[in-house]
């Protein structure tokens, strides 16, 4: 029960991480939180401050979603763990206690705990990701297309595991909800995509990226 514990809150901690106000800070940009479509996450990044900062930022939210599962899977074996691992490392990206609980949405904290459960599950959810990235050129709808996925293929590629397939519903579920706004620019034809720059309009808190 300690070492789940531990590992739990070391995984939410991990995840408040943010990469975005970190990579942006040292780099003398703005709070991303308060330019652009006020996401902290690499999509906003890319316009504020270039690909090689988004990149670093796509990796850092990814590996402080994978180390704690990694971590977890050395020395934990339970599925219970697992999901608790994975859950906390996502809930700290999208509510960092290190940033007044102002965080991401989640999409690349989660690929990183899901490459790191299975990277057969990790691999195929990339490759929709990319897959409907390069098709449509929206990074929100690329997001939201992996995410219904995750569940299906989760079921099949973990052979059923309860707890662990309950877990991708929820962490579904709660980026669905975050990308809320993203849903509603879609439905209404309005969302940017890959490349371009956002209309002024876009540069509130709650913006549409992923």
């Amino acid at each position: 029960m300690l070492v789940a514990v531990s590992f739990t809150v070391l995984a939410y901690l991990a995840g408040s991480l943010s990469s975005a106000i970190i990579v942006c800070k040292l780099a003398g940009l703005p709070d991303p939180r308060t330019k652009g479509s006020g996401n902290p996450g690499a999509t906003n990044v890319l316009r504020l401050g270039g690909k090689k900062l988004a990149a670093l930022v796509l990796l850092g939210d990814a590996a402080k979603g994978a180390i704690p599962v990694i971590l977890a899977r050395l020395y934990a074996s339970s599925d219970v763990v697992l999901a608790a691992v994975m859950l906390a490392a996502f809930l700290g990206h999208l509510y960092p206690v290190f940033f007044a609980f102002r965080g991401g949405k989640g999409v690349a904290t989660a690929a990183g705990t899901l490459l790191a459960l299975s990277p057969p599950l990790g691999l195929a959810l990339v490759a929709v990701w990319l897959t409907t990235s390069l098709i449509f050129r929206i990074s929100s709808l690329a997001a939201l297309i992996a995410t219904l996925s995750s569940p299906l293929l989760g079921w099949y590629l973990l052979d059923g595991r309860l707890v662990l397939v309950t877990t991708l519903l929820v962490m579904s579920g709660l980026l669905l909800w975050r990308h809320r706004s993203n849903i509603r620019n879609l439905l209404q034809g309005a969302e940017p995509r890959i490349g371009r720059k956002k209309p002024r309009q876009g540069n509130q808190p709650g913006g549409r990226d992923t």
